[in-house]
């Protein structure tokens, strides 16, 4: 029997090795992700040494992947990782040797450690960085004081709502494996946009995020409000969820942001849906989805055009916009960098889907930074607000600090 008769069976678990080593030694930027409610995996990588950076005009680009950071840079650029190589696979079916692509032709049946062991040698020698920049930002007591401030703000009548954040170091696991860790998230968050990109130079993050900032697809558009914070406890948490007056107008407040960018651009025919309580990891949430038919309403750029309105939404800066992150850039202490950005595939067949970028962390080698925040408004306790970050750094933490299983 010849090897097409009989072709070697390949794991999932082997194909994500394999992808996480051909990006990490090709020199360029790649991007690894699922998309919420899918079994799709899909891998993109941009072999050019110097990473790229685009305008906001996404329904021009080429296929690839965009990222961008929460404050935007004078030239309103993102990085952009153009699609040089591109793979994806069901993650429910096992593959084939034949059904690899050509530039991915490692040999399949090395000793796995080898191949794990280089991706964890890689990965800490390509993100390795300083970790200086961000020290203030880790500290309770300057968590606590910055919402006390943004609540005396509020009362002030200076903001609606405001959403500090702050960070969380952790130190990789002796074993961390990324494979593992991926392939953890993506069984532990089927609801969740579950990522990992590196751009040289630029960072390395991995993440699962629940937010959806646009979607488009084909002539349909889709936006959503999330917000609102409980942790989900007992046998069914979506039925029992009680949410207190806080965090319904809290996320009555997102919203209205969305519909108000609506009335800025005068578009009037939307569909609203909600809201209602949804699961993301081990959190419940409040939200609403918005939709839009573009050619119905004659906006073919609704895409674009609501990226642009919409970043940074209330729920990660707050309300009014300009007043909530001049506050932050002000009084948070540390660079937010991608988190609270947004990220994701852009024209890869005939979808976009860009999500804001939360539950996430970046890499920096052995060490890891998570990033975490919570709406604030009058009612707020700020030793409640640090228990809510806490819980939200645990969704990617704990994958990253306890050993693999």
């Amino acid at each position: 029997m010849n090897a097409t008769e009989n072709p070697i069976t390949t794991t999932q678990s082997e194909v994500l090795d394999l992808l996480f080593l051909k990006g990490l030694t090709s020199g360029g930027s790649f991007a690894v992700w699922r998309k919420p409610r899918t079994t799709k995996l899909e891998f993109l990588l941009d072999d050019k040494k110097n990473p790229e950076r685009v305008t906001l005009n996404f329904e021009e680009l080429p296929a690839g992947f965009l990222v961008h950071p929460f404050a935007d840079q004078e030239d309103k650029k993102a990085f952009f990782i153009r699609s040089s190589h591109y793979f994806s696979f069901d993650l429910d079916q096992d593959l084939d040797q034949e059904d690899l692509p050509k530039w991915l032709n490692q040999s399949l049946d090395p000793e796995a450690g080898s191949i794990r062991s280089e991706i964890s040698h890689l990965i800490q020698i390509k993100s390795e960085s300083s970790l200086q920049e961000n020290l203030k930002g880790n500290e309770k007591e300057h968590f606590i004081r910055l919402v006390e401030h943004g609540i005396k703000a509020i009362e002030d009548g200076i903001l609606e709502k405001v959403v500090p954040a702050r960070t969380k170091f952790i130190h990789l696991s002796e074993d961390f494996d990324l494979g593992k860790t991926f392939s953890n998230l993506l069984k532990s968050y089927p609801n969740s946009f579950i990522n990992f990109f590196h751009i040289p130079q630029v960072g390395t993050w991995i993440g699962a995020s629940p937010e959806v900032l646009i979607e488009t697809k084909g002539d349909h558009f889709h936006t959503m409000a999330l917000a609102g914070t409980q942790p989900a406890i007992g046998e069914n948490p979506l039925k029992s969820a009680g949410w207190t007056q806080k965090e319904i107008e809290e996320q009555a407040l997102v919203c209205r942001y969305i519909v108000d960018c609506f009335k800025k651009i005068r578009l009037r025919e939307y569909e609203e849906h909600g809201p209602k309580t949804i699961m993301a990891g081990n959190l419940l949430h409040l939200r609403t989805d918005f939709r839009v038919n573009m050619k119905a309403t004659g906006f073919p750029q609704l895409g674009s055009v609501m990226l642009e309105l919409l970043h940074p939404t209330s729920a990660v800066c707050g309300m009014p916009r300009k007043e909530a992150h001049d506050f932050l850039q002000e009084n948070e202490g540390f660079d937010r960098s991608f988190y609270a950005g947004f990220l994701g595939p852009v024209n890869i067949q005939d979808e976009t889907s860009i999500y804001v970028n939360l539950r996430t962390a970046s890499i920096r080698g052995d060490k890891a930074i998570l990033y975490a925040g919570a709406g604030v408004t009058e009612e707020s306790d700020p030793e409640k607000e640090w228990e809510e970050t806490e819980l939200k750094c645990q969704i990617i933490g704990k994958f990253i600090q306890k050993p693999n299983t």
